[in-house]
């Protein structure tokens, strides 16, 4: 067979076999096919190395006389930060306290446990969780079951009469919107028992007390 019969040795463009044509063709597709792959995978890796910014502004709740004083009533506004496809989720309740005047408190309702809605009983003064059991009392603390803190509270400010509260993320045990409510001075309860229960003020007078395990702290 003669030199120009053979088809390993046709060329191409110049000089350039057919072989080695699609050869480096095929290298260039996996080279890009590989950055497209590696950059997200590059990105998520990075991440990991720098907080993320924290996105929040303040929204408003409305005007303070929707919220009679002593009472606590659920309040929802809309997230400012959202995606065509949040849906209903942009509508965020939370639970807003009017103690007196202009002294508030305003509590994400997802508890701190496992991130459930928190109820508020205006009858035992109590937010309790539907799903498992925890008890918060009216100014947010932890009264009994799974949550070790008590309710995520929002900072508030009002001016002009309107009630605002500075959101946009839902909190979490590792980013809470603010420290109140979380565990106090820790000690262990006994040597036995590596559980901590926080050091904190009595609870309200109008709500009945339940020391856990005898040592007259309130457990977070």
């Amino acid at each position: 067979m003669s030199e120009s019969q053979n088809p390993k040795t046709q060329t191409a463009g110049g000089g350039m076999s057919r072989r080695n044509v699609l050869v480096k063709m095929g290298l260039a597709l996996n080279a890009l096919a590989g950055a497209l792959l590696g950059i997200p995978i590059l990105g998520y890796v990075l991440s990991g190395f720098s907080k993320p910014k924290k996105v929040m502004e303040w929204i408003d709740l409305g005007s303070i006389e929707q919220f009679p004083e002593g009472e606590t009533r659920l309040a929802v506004y809309k997230n400012p930060f959202t995606r065509p496809w949040d849906g209903e989720t942009i509508q965020i309740p939370c639970w807003v306290r009017r103690i007196d005047g202009e002294k508030f408190q305003v509590f994400a309702i997802n508890c701190t446990h496992l991130g459930c809605p928190v109820r508020w009983f205006q009858g035992s003064h109590l937010f309790m969780c539907p799903c498992h059991g925890g008890v918060f009392y009216e100014d947010g603390k932890r009264a009994s079951g799974p949550p070790e803190r008590g309710l995520y509270e929002y900072e508030f400010k009002v001016e002009r009469g309107m009630l605002s509260v500075k959101g946009g993320s839902l909190p979490t045990l590792g980013d809470p919107l603010t420290t109140k409510n979380c565990p106090g001075t820790m000690k262990p309860v006994s040597s036995k028992d590596e559980k901590l229960f926080a050091i904190e003020a009595p609870p309200p007078s109008n709500v009945p007390v339940s020391h856990a395990g005898g040592h007259g702290g309130k457990a977070c």
